[in-house]
């Protein structure tokens, strides 16, 4: 008779540090997914203020360059479709939509680029209170949105590595846990501009 219950008492046992396992591991899972989506937040929320700025930029710098309306086009072409893609954390788990993601906010910042060249041309601008606040704005957003998606790619390797690491893997498989995507370089990136003046 003793002998069942010590059997009894070593399979409950058994079981609650099997079900202590699967609900720390989900738990902590759950934990790193979300901290992944509240960093994609972060990110978001920088190219929102970032596209909320271009606007004043732009009609500051039509004001002074009103011939350059094919750089005016530009930017304002680059915003509109940067305003028409989905930033919901889905876009995390799919490949394609992230890439385009990446893209449209890489053809925004080429365009905010051309911009500021144009800028180069008029003195009067570059001493403008109102645009030299704006610029101001501008150069703090590009910091935050480089800090961002530092802490998103960050967040996505811990995640990453823990969905990957035995036995985690296990019962991030059976839970669809699936890897994230990281922020990369725009190709093209490592090569220095050409500056002509």
């Amino acid at each position: 008779m003793k002998k069942g219950w010590i059997i009894l008492i070593v399979v409950l046992v058994v079981l609650l540090m099997i079900f202590s396992f699967f609900k720390k591991t989900y738990n902590s899972l759950v934990t790193m997914e979300e901290n992944v989506n509240q960093s994609w937040a972060q990110v978001s929320n920088q190219y929102q203020r970032r596209a909320d700025l271009i606007p004043n930029l732009v009609q500051t710098v039509k004001g002074y360059a009103a011939h350059e309306k094919e750089t005016f086009m530009a930017v304002t072409e680059a915003r509109a479709k940067v305003g028409q893609m989905s930033v919901s954390p889905e876009v995390l788990n799919n490949p394609a939509a992230f890439q385009q993601f990446q893209q449209a906010q890489g053809a925004l910042s080429s365009a905010l680029s051309r911009l500021m060249v144009v800028v180069e041309k008029y003195p009067d601008l570059k001493a403008n209170q109102n645009f030299l606040a704006l610029q101001s704005q501008l150069e703090g957003t590009e910091n935050r949105i480089a800090v961002e998606r530092k802490r998103f790619n960050q967040s996505v390797q811990l995640y990453n590595t823990t969905i990957r690491r035995f036995p985690t893997n296990m019962l991030a498989g059976m839970y669809g846990f699936e890897k994230k995507l990281y922020f990369e370089a725009q190709p093209g990136a490592e090569t220095v501009p050409d500056v002509k003046f």
